[in-house]
């Protein structure tokens, strides 16, 4: 929950996105929707690996939703870590993934209440409608009442320890009601980090006093109960061969869905490639699907163990699949050159 809320923090529109807002929409949808749809076709495959109960139709949406996800914050870190935030290509992938996430996370929280409301449609409908409620009241009430906390007690960005607790109720409140409505807690965290004023210096001081706790102290024990989640049974025989499958199918759906973005809005294919790359990193926010689909019955211990392969190894993959698409000299390039766009 202390993650997505900074998440939620940290996700912005990058320097210049008003100026490639189409190109941005082309690569974010294009890598939800390509990802989606290979993952809900293979999911007659997989289904069988599917708890007992779990219809194949929300086991499809999981999956699809599961296929699609953009770890932003990694991909953020990439960037910066390589110069390449200030240049045309980072801050296209950097509005790409932004969009992405936003269209992944509303498909995950529908499909996770359709399957845990536990009320059929009923309960659907209940979900849905008290998250579109939850975002009008974020949004158009608490949004400009933290703005005004934060301006007028937290000038310099530094929130005082009051204002902290304040920002951290509102997190856990939010978080709280998601939970009620039998979506999963880290909706509403995600949802009311959205809402705070994008400014870095209340980023930085958050991810300074908040999420290096979270990080240090609380996702060392998040990773232990994960991997009490998982099961040897995921390498051998059959399963091996899912795992395969869904790993092929999450490379080749995010590379190809962020390239094909890219190339339509009229980069050359070595940096649509790079992009699709980009989009391709999954890291922690996959295991945070992973374990909001564990936690809702949709999926079992061998699909989360073969997930989480999936999400290490496209992690992983990342920068060499940048650098083979670009080449190293210009993966490598400054944070005041813009790359070639041919």
């Amino acid at each position: 929950v202390l993650f997505m809320f900074i998440v939620g923090v940290e996700l912005r529109a990058p320097n210049g996105v008003k100026a490639q807002l189409k190109s941005a929409g082309l690569v974010g949808v294009a890598s939800v929707l390509v990802p989606m749809g290979l993952g809900f076709a293979v999911s007659p495959l997989l289904h069988p690996y599917a708890p007992d109960g779990v219809g194949l139709a929300p086991f499809g949406l999981f999956m699809a939703a599961a296929m699609s996800i953009t770890a932003f914050p990694i991909l953020a870190r990439i960037l910066k870590e390589r110069a390449m935030t200030h240049t045309p290509l980072g801050r296209l992938a950097l509005s790409g993934a932004a969009i992405a996430d936003v269209l992944a996370w509303i498909m995950l929280a529908l499909v996770v209440a359709l399957v845990g409301a536990g009320n059929g449609y009923g309960g659907f409908v209940r979900a849905t409608a008290g998250l579109a409620l939850l975002a009008v009241v974020v949004f158009v009430l608490l949004r400009p009442l933290y703005a005004w906390l934060l301006r007028t007690n937290a000038p310099g960005g530094a929130p005082s320890l009051m204002v902290l607790a304040a920002l951290l109720i509102g997190a856990f409140a939010c978080a709280a009601v998601t939970e009620w409505l039998g979506v999963h807690a880290v909706f509403g965290a995600f949802l009311f980090g959205a809402c705070l004023p994008r400014d870095d210096r209340l980023l930085k001081s958050l991810i300074e006093r908040v999420e290096y706790l979270a990080i240090v102290v609380l996702m060392p024990i998040f990773f232990a109960l994960a991997g009490l989640s998982t099961t040897r049974d995921a390498f051998a025989g059959a399963a091996l061969g899912a795992m395969l499958l869904i790993l092929a199918v999450a490379v080749v759906g995010k590379v190809l869905g962020g390239a094909i973005g890219a190339r339509l809005s009229g980069h050359g294919w070595r940096e649509s490639f790079a992009v699709g790359s980009l989009m391709n990193a999954r890291a922690l926010m996959e295991l945070i699907v992973m374990k909001v689909g564990l936690d809702a019955g949709i999926i079992g211990p061998d699909l989360f163990t073969m997930l989480l392969v999936m999400a290490i190894l496209t992690t992983v993959m990342t920068g060499p699949l940048m650098s083979l698409s670009l080449g190293r000299r210009r993966a490598a390039a400054p944070s005041g050159g813009a790359l070639p766009e041919g």
